[in-house]
């Protein structure tokens, strides 16, 4: 748990053109025998539009997952997804790309991720995208 908490302590969020997905962290699941579901709610998830650089875009993510050998450290999450502010992305491409950096992060059993952007050009968008361990 030492070493847990040393690189948690030690990351560093630079912000720059692709999101650091270098700063996830893994802790072991302490029930990896149960199978439980765990959700995470962030209002905070922003990027920048490829269309209109310099303007962001904004969204509540809604990640919910079945862990099986590992967890994912929540303040690494968040300077992960924060790694984001920088980034021009589409909707779809974040979304995609997040679900895939947490899958070969943390291996779980499925996964789902719900991205409720903020209405822009008064269309509200919402992208899920989901994961099953075959």
């Amino acid at each position: 748990m030492e070493d847990v908490k040393r690189k948690v302590k030690n990351l560093k969020l630079k912000y720059g053109k692709q999101p650091q997905k270098e700063l996830l962290i893994v802790i072991p699941n302490p029930y990896p025998e149960r199978e439980y579901e765990e959700e995470i709610v962030t209002g905070e998830f922003t990027s920048l539009c490829p269309l209109s650089p310099g303007q962001p875009d904004y969204a509540t993510l809604t990640i919910t997952y079945v862990p099986d050998r590992q967890i994912l450290e929540l303040k690494s999450l968040k300077f992960y997804l924060a790694s984001y502010r920088m980034v021009e992305t589409f909707y779809e491409e974040a979304t995609n790309r997040i679900l895939d950096d947490l899958v070969t992060a943390i291996k779980p059993r499925s996964m789902e991720i719900v991205a409720d952007w903020n209405i822009r050009g008064g269309m509200d968008t919402r992208v899920s995208v989901s994961y099953k361990k075959p």
